[in-house]
């Protein structure tokens, strides 16, 4: 690792200061590019926050872009534990991975460098949550091609859990 001479500062870290703007104007392109899409029933914005509830989900689930633990995610979010349990059941009896699931429909959306894990936990705010990182650091956010990432990789996960456990009006049940 290189060192820096004595008396060499480092540039001012603008990543705390900018991130919450950084990220609103994300939140705001990514709103946009969404309201009046036939895969979202609404769109909404706040606190930080992008919230999308499916077209035909017949139980309260909604995905989400926003910000934890210092990374920006996307995710799905519900507070019925027999919905998490559906899609997890699906992908036991199909034997399927979730990553790869998510990675054939990033392709399908046009992004080809890989899927990151899923993740599925419960949270503290007792939503049960699948979620995958987003390959950019959060002060990027406000860049262009990171808004197009970040709505590949919603629509993406849109189209990996439609079909799973009870999430479509129209599913196999």
């Amino acid at each position: 690792m290189p060192t820096r001479p004595p008396g060499e500062t480092r540039p001012p870290d603008t990543s705390s200061t900018s991130s919450p703007q950084a990220f609103g104007a994300l939140l705001e392109a990514l709103a946009q590019r969404l309201r009046g899409s036939p895969v979202f029933a609404s769109v909404t914005v706040s606190d930080q926050r992008l919230q999308c509830v499916p077209q035909d989900c017949p139980e309260d689930a909604s995905y989400r872009v926003d910000v934890q633990d210092g990374s920006t995610w996307v995710s799905l979010v519900t507070p019925h534990r027999y919905l998490s349990q559906s899609i997890e059941q699906d992908l036991v009896h199909t034997g399927d991975k979730m990553q790869d699931l998510l990675n054939d429909e990033l392709i399908d959306q046009g992004y080809t460098a890989g899927a990151p894990p899923v993740e599925h936990f419960r949270s503290p705010d007792k939503l049960f949550t699948f979620r995958t990182r987003l390959p950019f650091p959060l002060a990027a956010a406000h860049r262009p091609e990171n808004a197009q990432i970040a709505l590949q990789f919603l629509l993406a996960f849109e189209a990996t859990f439609r079909p799973l456990g009870d999430m479509s009006a129209g599913g196999d049940e």
